[in-house]
């Protein structure tokens, strides 16, 4: 075994999060199990990882409940469930050091938030590295304030904002600055058929 599937904050917190209508992708939990079906055919690792924001009171602290796997995928027992508290998957657990352990050198990445979450994990492990794969349209994400935007504005203004960046925006962006420097850029039909040829 010398690839793992990361999966990160594929998480109920986001359909619970006031920004969920405008989530880019509703399915998201869909393309990311048929990632976790090809892994687990491959005999690759799966690791699981959630945010969690303890004590915040909002959708990420664990006290709330939210703060666990979408309903529509499933752990196996064996696969690694992290928790973290930092954007990327790394620094606030022990993630590299499992990789490590199991001669891991070749990750594929995928999750909430495209910009946010993946593509930090992205980019640290690319400058750890790993050899990575960033499977865009199993990421998803939604519209970003411009950085001078008041806060607490509602999700009505955030999309009416001429100057807010929408989530295909931002998803574009995100694969030109990770193509050809820190990951390889593809989808998971891409992956699907290259499994198949491979089979």
């Amino acid at each position: 075994m010398s690839r793992a599937l990361i999966v990160i904050d594929v998480q109920e917190s986001f359909r619970a999060h006031p920004l969920w209508p405008t989530i880019s992708d509703p399915k998201i939990a869909d393309r990311v199990g048929r990632l976790v079906r090809l892994a687990r055919r491959a005999g690759d690792l799966v690791v699981w990882v959630l945010h969690c924001e303890p004590g915040s009171g909002d959708v990420f602290d664990p006290a709330l409940g939210h703060v666990r796997i979408m309903e529509e995928l499933t752990r196996e027992e064996d696969e690694p469930l992290l928790h973290k508290t930092s954007h990327n998957a790394f620094t606030t657990t022990n993630l590299q050091q499992l990789l490590t352990g199991r001669g891991i050198g070749e990750l594929t990445v995928c999750g909430i938030r495209t910009e946010q979450c993946v593509e930090t994990t992205t980019r640290l492990a690319g400058d750890l590295g790993y050899r990575v794969t960033f499977v865009t349209d199993a990421t998803a994400t939604n519209p970003v304030p411009h950085r001078d935007a008041p806060a607490g504005r509602s999700v009505a203004d955030l999309l009416a904002d001429p100057l807010t960046l929408s989530a295909d925006e931002v998803i574009r962006r995100t694969e030109y600055a990770l193509a050809g420097r820190f990951a390889t850029v593809t989808t998971v039909d891409r992956l699907e058929a290259a499994a198949g040829d491979r089979a």
